[in-house]
């Protein structure tokens, strides 16, 4: 047998052993994996002699603003970053222009994401209450899951009252699809921004006060009730807190169907880090205190925290209302939009983190590959090195180390708090269904992007 694609010579990486090898790929699918004496020879090889071959990476929260944004970005800049971080597939957020709130919505955006983007990808619907009959039609037209918007956030969508949770939670559980959530209070949100514009607290660093702790672990309290209540598969996106990361905890102990996502910007960086960064670090939910990072790091070596996404959320500087190093150029930070690059830059990080000691590179590929394959409903077709799967493989040089220059990412918008951050462990090949889609940080496939189904379990 002649396989496509021979990756040899590496550390092949699983969530559960590290060993000498590679993979053979035929038709796009994994035909073996092992020794480099027992792989086929190939029409095309890669020598990975000194690097680690990992499961596909994936982005399981991007947001690609496609369509009606697409001045921030598009799936065929966003997915250029996203081969260039390592990443084989995304999951996009609903709120574009016009949302995804019905079935014509998930397939316009198949058509545009097919068209143009580099990666696979999975399309997430939105439920803002008035759309209720569309959720199981989402879900016949491909919907990889749902989102609620329990926080203000770009596109402001309506958030349900309670009394149509009591309806979403068992119509969501029928489809046999994940609910995702942004676990924001908008009332607690909305009381404490009125009191520091009030007080004339306006500079960056009150950013974290108008979102405190309590604004997301109130809002992951109302959907674990419910979730428990209606046997509903809930998944709590950008996870920030201590208290939050508790409750999971908890939950998960109970039998609660509840799975949990956590960023690089909130295990890596500091809320104080808002008097300098300013604009570029503003997000939602907001970088809180190290002890909240703290405990989001042993939620995610202890099971609780189930999976590391970017929340990728490019804006123009001008929408940042900052200069490229974090100046405040607008008059509060009130005026500035929350949100930053991440597809790209996120495997470095957390691989920089590896490095460091602070997780081993299989329980990186756990979180990176095989858990949000889980998640989503998609695994072993992504997130597993093991034949039948997707040829999807994403190859990792640990000792080499660069500096992140926001100038050269590949995003359409390019502000972004890493600028001048180092990290050692870069990815340095890309591999998405037998296509090589980048090699050393070049870009070097063409849109091959398919919508990827979930199979859902029950």
């Amino acid at each position: 047998m002649s396989a496509d694609l021979v990756i040899k010579n590496g550390w092949v990486v699983t969530p559960e052993r590290t060993f000498k090898g590679g993979v053979a790929i035929v038709d796009g699918k994994i035909a073996s994996v092992g020794p480099d004496d027992t792989l086929p020879g190939g029409k095309q090889e890669l020598d990975a002699k000194g690097k680690h071959i990992l499961p596909g990476i994936i982005d399981g929260h991007v947001h690609f603003r496609e369509p009606g944004l697409t001045h921030k970005e598009d799936f065929a800049s966003g997915s250029s970053a996203a081969v260039c971080g390592g990443v084989v597939m995304v999951v996009d957020m609903p709120n574009t222009v016009p949302p995804v709130t019905g079935p014509d919505q998930v397939l316009e955006k198949q058509r545009l994401a097919e068209e143009k983007s580099l990666v696979d990808f999975g399309i997430t619907g939105v439920i803002i209450g008035s759309n209720l009959p569309q959720i199981m039609p989402m879900a016949r037209a491909g919907a990889l899951g749902f989102k609620i918007f329990f926080g203000e956030t770009t596109g402001n969508l309506p958030c349900p009252d309670d009394g149509l949770c009591t309806e979403i939670f068992p119509m969501v559980t029928e489809s046999k699809l994940p609910l995702s959530i942004h676990a924001e209070s908008r009332e607690i949100m909305a009381y404490h921004m009125a009191r520091l514009k009030a007080e004339g607290k306006n500079d960056p660093i009150f950013w974290e006060s108008s979102r405190p702790e309590i604004c997301e672990t109130a809002s992951v309290a109302r959907a674990l009730f419910f979730a428990e209540t209606f046997g509903t598969r809930l998944h709590i996106l950008h996870m920030s807190s201590k208290q939050a990361t508790r409750m999971v905890r908890d939950a998960k102990a109970r039998g609660v169907r509840v799975t949990a996502e956590t960023t690089p910007h909130h295990l890596l960086r500091d809320s104080r880090e808002m008097e300098k960064f300013g604009p570029l670090l503003k997000i939602n939910p907001p970088v809180r205190s190290s002890d909240h990072g703290e405990a989001l790091w042993k939620g995610l070596l202890d099971g609780t925290v189930d999976m590391i996404a970017t929340d990728h959320s490019p804006h123009t500087l001008e929408e940042k209302g900052s200069d490229p190093f974090g100046k405040l150029l607008k008059p509060t930070i009130w005026d500035c939009i929350s949100g930053f690059c991440g597809v790209e830059t996120g495997p470095s990080l957390i691989l920089t983190e590896v490095n460091k000691g602070r997780m081993t590179l299989n329980q990186y590929v756990k979180l990176a590959a095989e858990n949000p394959a889980r998640v989503w409903q998609i695994y072993p077709q992504k997130g597993a090195l093991r034949p039948g799967s997707d040829g999807d493989v994403t190859i990792v040089d640990m000792d080499r180390e660069t500096v992140i220059d926001s100038s050269r990412l590949h995003s359409k918008t390019k502000p972004s708090p890493w600028h001048g951050w180092k990290v050692k462990g870069v990815p340095v090949g890309t591999v998405v269904r037998g296509h090589i889609q980048m090699l050393d940080g070049e870009v070097t496939g063409k849109p091959i992007g398919r919508l990827v189904r979930p199979a859902p379990v029950g």
